[in-house]
């Protein structure tokens, strides 16, 4: 099959959609939308997320060392297309969109009680890659939406209708 040069950007797909959420050491909670979410190892269990060092969850993240990775359901799209437009510098866009919030198992951090998985992590490492600081976390809690959860623990995804 004949190829073509297509442009030099990041083309890896798919990608899960993702709203990470943290809270500072003033007690003030956000949440963005990230576009670079993945497994970074499975033994121990590691998830990573990209985020700009310009947004405000960033600092968040520096300083309480923790993030919950929140997988939101198609039911969600409004809550991730506004966490995605808005800036905590501007308001507290969680409150602004009725999100509703509920403290992490093991990391204090909120979670998006309204998305059906929430992946609840630890800060180990991060690395700067240009634009973005890959931050790998430590996978120390995992939750989901009770009819998604199956006998042996694993979640079966394909009833997630995730976005």
């Amino acid at each position: 099959m004949e190829k073509s040069t297509a442009a030099i950007r990041p083309v890896m797909q798919p990608a899960p959609k993702a709203i990470v959420s943290s809270r500072n050491k003033k007690g003030e909670n956000n949440a963005l939308v990230v576009a670079y979410c993945c497994n970074c190892s499975y033994d121990p269990p590691m998830a990573m997320v990209g985020i700009v060092p310009s947004r405000y969850s960033y600092d968040m993240i520096k300083e309480s060392g923790v993030f919950v990775v929140n997988l939101p359901a198609k039911r969600n799209k409004a809550l991730y297309d506004y966490v995605g437009s808005h800036s905590r510098r501007d308001g507290d866009k969680l409150a602004e969109i009725g999100a509703t919030l509920r403290e992490g198992e093991k990391v204090p951090a909120p979670v998006l009680a309204d998305c059906p998985i929430h992946i609840e992590c630890e800060v180990v490492d991060s690395i700067r890659t240009g634009s973005h600081e890959m931050f790998v976390g430590k996978i120390v809690s995992v939750h989901a939406d009770k009819e998604l959860v199956q006998e042996d623990g694993s979640i079966d995804f394909s009833a997630a209708d995730l976005l």
